[in-house]
């Protein structure tokens, strides 16, 4: 093998393999902060706001309300469980929306809203789309379904500067994301599509929060 394709096999297959070990390490430790934070924080500074850093606080599963863990399925991806990253039938359901004349809506994975909060960026690119899918693979190959949850409850945004559940129910609610009941659960959930521009007492929520309050009563799927 000529060396100039050596080098070029060796670097690929570093690039390919370079996810799995900060992934392991996800497992047993919370990141600090992530991309979507440090893009966040730049732009706070950019705009001379204060507090230049987001706020975001890091606890444990047992101080997350088994009511914001329901609700946020409910709302993101109630077939968290069946899947392994990406939900083929949501998929489906969005093309035939779109075919049918509607517009096009996501139908992002838990496990692919994790993958962008932690390594990339906001926006749309197919760059971007394809390494989301590539770290997607690893985190539900390295960590488990309930791993992925803790990160996604610890790391999603709620808010302008507002980062994590417990972040989140301190500042909405002025309260302890264990605390929370099923209405300020669902509240919460009903704003993740677009945490910049709703509020969990608004009227865009309250319409949200009640069909998700629907929905909780129910357990989420699994196998």
């Amino acid at each position: 093998m000529a060396p100039l394709l050596r080098r070029v096999l060796i670097t690929v297959s570093v690039l390919l393999l370079a996810p799995a070990p900060v992934i392991l390490l996800l497992a047993v430790v919370q990141p600090p902060t992530t991309s979507v934070i440090l893009q966040r924080t730049v732009q706070r500074l950019v705009q001379g706001r204060q507090p230049i850093m987001p706020r975001h606080i890091v606890v444990t599963r047992s101080a997350l309300s088994a009511n914001l863990r329901r609700a946020v399925l409910v709302s993101e991806d109630d077939r968290f469980y069946l899947h392994h990253g990406f939900d083929f039938v949501e998929i489906r359901h969005a093309l035939d929306r779109k075919n049918a004349g509607g517009k096009l809506r996501g139908a992002s994975t838990l496990t692919q809203q994790v993958a962008k909060n932690l390594f990339l960026w906001n926006g749309r690119s197919f760059i971007r789309k394809g390494l989301e899918l590539y770290v997607t693979l690893w985190l539900e190959l390295l960590l488990s379904k309930e791993r992925i949850l803790d990160l996604y409850l610890n790391l999603a945004e709620w808010g302008d500067g507002i980062f994590g559940a417990e972040a989140a129910a301190r500042t909405h609610f002025g309260k302890s994301a264990a605390s929370l009941t099923q209405n300020e659960a669902a509240r919460l959930a009903a704003i993740l599509p677009s945490p910049q521009r709703w509020s969990p007492t608004g009227s865009i929520a309250t319409r949200r929060a009640a069909l998700i309050l629907a929905r909780m009563q129910f357990a989420a799927p699994k196998p």
